[in-house]
């Protein structure tokens, strides 16, 4: 999730599209192999896309947090996973997260849950009193978020079945048996989330100050379900309504060449609580994006180190204003200092053949133009148009302001990404688009353990946006001060 981005004035929507989840395809331990020996450990599951009934600028805004960073969705959100919990199993869809650690859920009871609108009903709802494998631990669970929406309830655990067909109370999926996770007796936010950062990440150590729990894959690990602390995450492309996350493996078939490995940027001595990597290069076409405001640096992109952080829960990647005010130059965007999002004629998707491509020390991940030109549809049905009359589209592209550097939706479709928490490291590769070829093989203990991974050369550690800045980027997350609060420009969007 983002710590600080911004809201999108102008009265669009993308229209909804709900897609039913697939039935969970994974190896049990005890299962043989075609050579006799025990399957491989790897836990592989579906992701559905929903498309928000929001804007994706105001949708990132809703989840921002000041310090402790847990994704929290006031509206509808893009990545699910179906699971049940309890005993009976209620179904639920979980969005999930990268960029937060805890699993949370809502309670039907709620006051936003009970509104004639029945906001919950998509995601579904989780009631204590009704399974029978319920256990309560403790009434501090509490998210508070910069705008003032959040969620406060209790930590409880029960039996959950990740992962399989939804709608179902025995959905194929995976079991745990016990589970630690919130609920949210007071919320407002329409869906459960399903946070698989570091521990150390939780709510319960930064708010209550306590020792962190075993959230989703640390359970898996304690479990025996999969070998270490670790996951690969295939979002698809845009079109695409549905991904794949594999816990504790990869699929070889869903990129193409071979995994890089890059170390995680630390928080602190000896601390990991954030998936950030330092960009080293950033360019479109042929063009260098430079870190200083000024083009005319020819040396600045030499020193680019900038933390990144890979967050599945931010629509938008949010980059220095420096570097976005460049980009826009180049596609021609006009951008809305009072929305903090810039706009593009829809045609740019097929009309530029420039690639944006990012490059970290020695792996470089390449996004399509088509994967940054997002359409916009009013609530009517029609798409906003341009003074002209020319349709208008939401660039995936927006300025991070004094917030942190996010790759988020944007970018990581184009990119096959393994989160190996016990290593702190994470691996890269281009991402292979709507593929239908699988080769899962299990990512094992101790160094190294990622199949098909490389470790990079003198990988470079990041200068800037380590701690809650923008990476010198300057300026307000809120579109007030800073490049882009100065620039006071005004699109022009006919809605109807």
């Amino acid at each position: 999730m983002r710590t600080t981005t911004t809201i999108l004035a102008v009265a669009a929507a993308i229209l909804p599209t709900v897609t039913e989840g697939l039935v969970l395809q994974q190896k049990q331990p005890e299962q043989q192999g075609q050579d006799g020996r025990p399957a491989p450990k790897v836990v592989g599951m579906p992701i559905e896309r929903r498309r928000p009934t929001r804007d994706p600028v105001h949708r990132d805004k809703l989840r921002k947090r000041g310090t402790l960073k847990a994704a929290l969705d006031n509206e509808e959100t893009l990545y699910f996973i179906n699971a049940t919990i309890g005993t009976p199993g209620k179904s639920v869809r979980l969005h999930i997260d990268t960029g937060s650690s805890d699993l949370w859920v809502n309670t039907p009871s709620s006051q936003l849950c009970t509104e004639s609108s029945q906001p919950c009903k998509y995601a579904g709802t989780y009631m204590a009193n009704s399974s029978s494998t319920y256990e309560y631990i403790g009434g501090w669970f509490n998210i508070s978020y910069v705008d003032g929406s959040g969620a406060s309830g209790d930590y409880v655990s029960d039996t959950i079945t990740i992962g399989g067909r939804s709608g179902t109370s025995n959905n194929g999926g995976v079991k745990l048996e016990r589970l630690q996770f919130g609920i949210g007796y007071s919320s407002t936010n329409s869906q459960g989330i399903l946070g698989i950062g570091y521990p150390i990440n939780e709510v319960q150590v930064g708010r209550a100050g306590m020792k962190p729990y075993k959230n989703l894959p640390a359970q898996m690990v304690a479990d025996g379900m999969i070998q270490s602390s670790a996951y690969s995450l295939w979002l698809n492309d845009l079109d695409a309504d549905t991904g794949e996350i594999l816990f504790g493996g990869v699929d070889q078939e869903k990129y193409t060449g071979s995994l890089q490995t890059l170390p995680i940027q630390s928080s602190g001595p000896g601390i990991f609580a954030e998936f950030l990597i330092t960009l080293t290069s950033l360019k479109l076409g042929d063009t260098v994006i430079k870190p200083a405001s000024s083009s005319s640096d020819s040396s600045a992109n030499d020193n680019l180190a900038l933390a990144v952080l890979l967050d599945t829960g931010s629509s938008l990647t949010y980059l220095p204003d420096a570097m976005v005010s460049q980009i826009y130059t180049l596609v021609n965007a006009q951008y809305d200092s009072s929305a903090g999002a810039a706009y593009v004629p829809c045609s740019l998707a097929t009309s530029t053949p420039e690639q944006l491509e990012f490059t970290f020390s020695e792996p470089t991940i390449k996004v399509n133009m088509n994967e940054l030109v997002l359409d916009l549809v009013t609530s009517s049905g029609n798409r906003p148009t341009f003074q002209n009359g020319v349709p208008a589209c939401l660039f995936g592209i927006a300025p991070a302001g004094s917030g942190t550097n996010v790759l988020g939706d944007t970018f990581l479709r184009s990119a096959y990404v393994v989160y190996d928490m016990d290593n702190n490291q994470i691996s890269l590769a281009q991402t292979k688009f709507n593929t239908t070829a699988s080769k899962v093989v299990e990512i094992g203990k101790g160094e190294g353990a990622v199949p098909d991974a490389t470790m990079v050369a003198n990988p470079v550690a990041a200068t800037e946006g380590i701690s809650g800045g923008g990476g010198g980027g300057g300026g307000s997350g809120d579109g007030g001060g800073g490049l882009f609060g100065g620039l006071g420009v005004v699109v022009f969007l006919s809605l109807f």
